[in-house]
């Protein structure tokens, strides 16, 4: 994969880019401020970039509005969100175009290299990689949606596995229950949110969305 980091620290920027390379990707560019990352990720169209919420020059939310805008212009450009906190207005914004290619994690729950180069494969190939405590924070200040009030609490625990990313297999062993099972939930669940895309991939990302955004 062709990738960008967008990350104002320097160890840290560093240290992802050998990550990244140690893995066999290439990271094409890199950037330490929110107008840098604009202009890498607009230059190179990445297959997936990495960015961090707080750039230079004001520390706020530069590297977020970045990713915005890159995907204002290049709609569907893989980004995954790496950061110490959670903006829930731009979060929102993020995820509201429905096209997935979309992933958050604060920096303290990525444990390992493995997790981290496999949410960087999941957002590229156009899914979902969100830490649980993004979707409890976004969760929170959304407002109802009916659709989601039709799931039970069992598919809604279903559905939050998936977006973090999880494939029926790892949701049947994360519930102890079998693959099949997680199966027909999702059939169930895609069906109570109106969602009727043929593609299985489609229908997760759709389902996520639905999910956090809550329209």
């Amino acid at each position: 994969m062709r990738i960008v980091v967008a990350e104002d620290l320097y160890l840290l920027r560093d240290g992802m880019v050998r990550l990244i390379e140690a893995y066999g990707h290439q990271v094409v560019a890199t950037a330490a401020t929110g107008p840098e990352t604009l202009d890498a990720l607009l230059k190179w169209r990445p297959d997936v970039s990495v960015v961090d919420v707080r750039m230079p020059p004001t520390q706020s939310d530069e590297g977020l509005r970045a990713a915005l805008a890159a995907r204002g212009e290049l709609p569907g450009m893989p980004v995954l969100i790496l950061s110490q906190y959670v903006e829930q207005l731009y979060a929102r914004e993020l995820l509201a175009d429905g096209v997935g290619g979309i992933g958050y994690f604060l920096k303290e729950s990525v444990f390992d290299a493995d997790q981290f180069i496999d949410a960087l494969e999941r957002v590229a190939g156009g899914g979902t990689a969100m830490d649980p405590a993004v979707i409890a924070k976004l969760l929170s200040s959304g407002s109802s949606n009916r659709r989601l009030e039709q799931l039970t609490e069992r598919e809604h625990s279903v559905l939050g596995l998936i977006a973090e990313g999880m494939s029926n297999q790892a949701i049947g062993r994360r519930l102890f229950l079998s693959e099949s099972a997680i199966s027909k939930y999702t059939t169930s669940m895609f069906g109570k949110l109106g969602i009727t895309d043929d593609d299985d991939n489609n229908r997760r990302v759709l389902a996520v969305l639905t999910y956090l955004n809550k329209p």
